[in-house]
C-alpha cells in the first residue's frame, strides 16, 4: 500500500504538469485526430517527454524503477497513433534502458510495445468510425490497464534471474497497474475537459458571428449612412451583449447604442483619441482601462470603461469609418467579443464594399438604358422624319397617323425608367416603332408576331426586343432588294423562356461578331447582369436566308407558373 501511495503522490505532481501544460497552445493539436503531421510531431515531442518525466518521477526498488512511465507511452499511440505510439515507446524505451539495472532491456521492450498497443487501439477505433472514444477515460484506462499487464509479462519474460524478476513483479504491478491506468484516465480527462471548453468557445463564437452575419445581410443596400449604421450597431449590441456599440465615419458618430447613449449623440464630431489613432493608423485599438487608459471624451462621468476600436475598411485599404465595442467599468471584455469585434469589422467592411460594388452596377445598367435610349432616338428620329416629309405631301392623314406613332413611341422611350416591364408592353413599344418603319419601306418591309396570348404577362428588361427589331432593319432587311420580313416569337423550353428575332436577310457574320451593333451588346449584358451567364443573348445565322436573335430569359419571369 505504501507503495500505491507513493506512485499516486508522483502521479500528482505528473497530472499537475500536464494540466499546466493544457493552458498553453502545445495542447491544441492533441484535441483532434487530424493525422497530419505536426499533429503526430506534438504527439510524440510532448509524450516522449512525459515518458523520461515517468521515470525520473518513479522509486527505486530491487535495483529497478516502480514508475509512471506507461502513461506517456500508451497516450503517444492512442492520440498519434501506431507509427507515433512506437517512436515515442522507443524513445522513452531507450531512456530507461540508458539508466540500467537488471530490468533495462525489459523495461525498453515493453514499453516500446505498450505505445504500440495504444496505436493499434488507435486505428480500431478509426476505421470503424469511433474517433470521439479515443478521448473516453474509460477507454485509456482499459489500454493502459492491458499496457501494464504485458509489461509485467515481459519482465517475467526477459529479466534475469527469474527469481529476482518474480519477487520485483509481485512487489510493483499491483501499484503500477493502478496507478498507470487511473493516472492515463486523469490526463485523457484533461484534454478531454480542454476540448470540450474549446468546443464550446468555437460553438459560441460561430453562433453569434453566423446570427450576426444572417441579421446584417442587405442592411447597407443604400449605402453606408446613420440609418443602416444603427441598424447594423443594434444588431452587434444585442448579439453580444457587450456594454455600448458604436459606429462612425471618419468624422462624426453615425449611432449609438447602449450605456451612454444620452450623450454619445449620432453627428457628434469624433473626440475620442483611440479613434482617431484606429482611423489614422488603420489599426485596432483596445483601451483596457488598464494597460492602455480608457476616458470617455464627451462625458467624465461616463459609465464606460474600456473600448475596442476596429477600422472599417473600403476599397484599397482605405479606412472608411470605425467600429467601436464598449464595456463598463469593473468588467472585462470576453476573449469570445474580442475575437469577434475582428471578424464583425471584415464582415461589415465586406458588405459596405458589396453594397458599393452594386450601387455602382445599378448606375451602370441604368447608364447603359440611357445610352441604349440615346441611339435609338437620333438615328430613328432622322429616318422618321424623312419619310413623314415624303408622305406628308401626297396623304396627310397618313402623315398624321405618322407623327402620332411616332410621339407615341417616344413617349414610351421616356416613361421607361423601370428597368423591367411586361412582354405586351414591349411589343407595343415596337408596334408604335414598326409604323413607321413600314412606311418608310412600304410594301418591301412585314412584321409577323408569333406570341401566345398567355405569354404577353412575361416580364423582361425594358429595351429588349425593339433595339433587336431595329437591328433586324438596319443590317438585315434594308439590304434586301426583295421584301423582308421580321419575325417576332415566343415560346416555353425545358431552359427557360425563349424570346427570337428573325431576319430574311442573312447578313450576319460570326467572324464579325461587333457588326451586330452595340445594342446587341447592351442587351445581352443586362440579361447577364439581371438573371447569370447562362441566360443572355445569342446570334445565328444561314447566310442569305435567315439572320436570328435569341434571348433566353429564367422560367421564373413567367406569371402563369
Amino acid at each position: 500500500m505504501d507503495l500505491i501511495f507513493s506512485l499516486l503522490q508522483q502521479l500528482s505532481v505528473y497530472l499537475v504538469i500536464a494540466y499546466l501544460l493544457s493552458k498553453t497552445p502545445l495542447f491544441m493539436p492533441l484535441m483532434s485526430v487530424s493525422g497530419s503531421g505536426s499533429q503526430r510531431l506534438t504527439c510524440y515531442v510532448l509524450f516522449s517527454l512525459f515518458c523520461v518525466l515517468g521515470t525520473y518521477f518513479g522509486l527505486q526498488i530491487q535495483d529497478a524503477i516502480a514508475n509512471t512511465r506507461a502513461i506517456g507511452a500508451v497516450m503517444g499511440g492512442l492520440l498519434g497513433g501506431p507509427v507515433v505510439g512506437f517512436a515515442v515507446g522507443f524513445t522513452g524505451g531507450m531512456h530507461r534502458y540508458s539508466m540500467g539495472g537488471f530490468t533495462d532491456v525489459a523495461c525498453a521492450i515493453s514499453t516500446t510495445v505498450e505505445g504500440l498497443m495504444g496505436g493499434l487501439l488507435h486505428i480500431y477505433l478509426v476505421r470503424r468510425g469511433r474517433v470521439e472514444d479515443i478521448f473516453k477515460p474509460g477507454i485509456v484506462f482499459a489500454i493502459t490497464l492491458a499496457a501494464e499487464i504485458c509489461q509485467m509479462a515481459i519482465i517475467l519474460l526477459v529479466a534475469k534471474p527469474f527469481d529476482q524478476a518474480y519477487e520485483l513483479v509481485s512487489a510493483i504491478a499491483l501499484p503500477m497497474i493502478i496507478a498507470n491506468s487511473v493516472g492515463a484516465a486523469l490526463f485523457m480527462s484533461i484534454i478531454q475537459d480542454r476540448k470540450a471548453i474549446y468546443e464550446k468557445y468555437s460553438a459560441a463564437f460561430t453562433s453569434r458571428a453566423l446570427k450576426i452575419a444572417q441579421r446584417s445581410v442587405g442592411v447597407f443596400s443604400d449605402g453606408f449612412n446613420p440609418k443602416s449604421a444603427e441598424r447594423i450597431a443594434r444588431i452587434i449590441y444585442e448579439e453580444t451583449g457587450v456594454g455600448a456599440v458604436s459606429i462612425t465615419d471618419r468624422e462624426k458618430i453615425l449611432a449609438f447604442i447602449g450605456i451612454g447613449d444620452d450623450h454619445h449623440l449620432p453627428g457628434t464630431m469624433i473626440s475620442s483619441h483611440c479613434t482617431q489613432r484606429a482611423i489614422l493608423g488603420k489599426e485596432l485599438i483596445y483601451a483596457d482601462g488598464y494597460e492602455e487608459p480608457y476616458q470617455c471624451s464627451i462625458d467624465p462621468n461616463c459609465k464606460l470603461g474600456s473600448s475596442l476600436v476596429i477600422p472599417l475598411k473600403g476599397g484599397d485599404d482605405d479606412v472608411i469609418g470605425t467600429i467601436k465595442l464598449y464595456e463598463p467599468k469593473r468588467k472585462l471584455f470576453s476573449t469570445i467579443n474580442l475575437t469577434l469585434g475582428e471578424g464583425i469589422a471584415k464582415l461589415l467592411s465586406n458588405q459596405i464594399l458589396t453594397s458599393r460594388f452594386l450601387q455602382q452596377k445599378s448606375l451602370l445598367t441604368k447608364a447603359e438604358l440611357k445610352l441604349l435610349q440615346a441611339q435609338v432616338n437620333p438615328h430613328f428620329l432622322f429616318n422618321a422624319l424623312n419619310t413623314i416629309s415624303a408622305v406628308v405631301r401626297r396623304d396627310p392623314d397618313r402623315a398624321r397617323d405618322l407623327i402620332q406613332h411616332l410621339s407615341q413611341f417616344f413617349r414610351r422611350n421616356l416613361k421607361q425608367n423601370s428597368d423591367t416591364i411586361t412582354l405586351k408592353e414591349e411589343l407595343e413599344h415596337i408596334q408604335s416603332y414598326m409604323k413607321i418603319e413600314l412606311a418608310r419601306f412600304s410594301d418591301r418591309l412585314s412584321l409577323d408576331v408569333q406570341i401566345e396570348p398567355s405569354l404577353l404577362n412575361i416580364t423582361v428588361p425594358t429595351f429588349t426586343l425593339q433595339p433587336l427589331v431595329e437591328n433586324a432593319i438596319k443590317h438585315g432587311t434594308s439590304h434586301l432588294l426583295d421584301s423582308g420580313q421580321v419575325t417576332v416569337s415566343a415560346q416555353i423550353t425545358a431552359e427557360g423562356v425563349l424570346l427570337q428575332v428573325e431576319d430574311n436577310a442573312g447578313n450576319y457574320n460570326p467572324e464579325t461578331p461587333s457588326k451586330g451593333g452595340l445594342g446587341t451588346r447592351i442587351v445581352d449584358k443586362r440579361i447577364k447582369n439581371l438573371f447569370g451567364e447562362q441566360y443572355g443573348l445569342t446570334l445565328s445565322s444561314q447566310p442569305e436566308s435567315w439572320t436570328r436573335a435569341s434571348i433566353l430569359l429564367p422560367h421564373s419571369v413567367r406569371t402563369d407558373i
